[in-house]
């Protein structure tokens, strides 16, 4: 959940295409502008309150017609949430990368969220830029974009539940359905995904309670040492 201060992500979080391309003119526009229309609709955020903020002055702050808004962002919690979207397959983009390179999957998880700390990426809580804290209280201060954020915590699960499964055989006893992977990895993903939900609002709420990150750093590290340690023993990962 990566509430970047700036628009430094695009549309589906990633700045190349497919096999590592480069995108074409015409998908740099299109990301060019997906950036501008949420960072506009997140600032008038910011400064007036999610409700008070009708669709149309954003279109109109943003210098686009509603149609064309509705066309990159189907609801108005979209709007605020395309940094949470950049993520929702990037636990299951780092389990895909690790089975590749015979890692274990927690493990690579563990070493991803550790990296995030050391970099202050606002997905692991540990970031005390204003702009970001400002972002959080926007999040969950509005009960709106928080029932929209289970939409995308719902579809991380699903995707990094896949990439826990791995290639199955078409039609196979384990062939993970698009929608429905096996339950033993959907009960695995979830998991993973608390673990990482729930130490990044810790280090948030301690963030908001007074303390810096890089002072909160070691602790904040610590505790994701154990508690995807944890977790590993308990799925039976060595």
């Amino acid at each position: 959940m990566r509430a970047r201060s700036g628009a430094d992500r695009g549309a589906g979080g990633g700045g190349t295409g497919s096999e590592g391309r480069l995108p074409g003119l015409r998908e740099r526009k299109r990301l060019q502008t997906y950036r501008h229309v949420s960072e506009t609709a997140i600032a008038l955020f910011l400064a007036r309150g999610f409700d008070a903020v009708p669709v149309a002055e954003i279109a109109a702050v943003a210098g686009v017609s509603k149609p064309t808004l509705f066309r990159y962002f189907p609801t108005k919690e979209d709007l605020a949430l395309h940094r949470f979207a950049d993520h929702e397959d990037e636990a299951a983009r780092v389990v895909t990368e690790a089975r590749a390179e015979h890692r274990a999957p927690v493990a690579a998880l563990a070493a991803h969220f550790r990296t995030g700390l050391d970099r202050r990426d606002p997905v692991t809580g540990l970031n005390d830029a204003p702009a970001v804290l400002a972002y959080h209280r926007l999040l969950y201060g509005t009960p709106a974009l928080l029932a929209r954020l289970h939409a995308h915590t719902h579809r991380s699960e699903t995707a990094l539940a896949r990439a826990l499964a791995g290639p199955s055989t078409p039609g196979g006893p384990l062939a993970p359905d698009a929608d429905h992977p096996p339950l033993p990895h959907r009960l695995a993903a979830a998991q993973l995904v608390a673990v990482h939900r729930v130490l990044a609002m810790e280090n948030w709420r301690r963030i908001a309670d007074g303390a810096t990150a890089d002072a909160l750093h070691p602790t904040a590290a610590h505790e994701a040492e154990e508690g995807f340690a944890a977790l590993a023993a308990a799925l039976g990962e060595r």
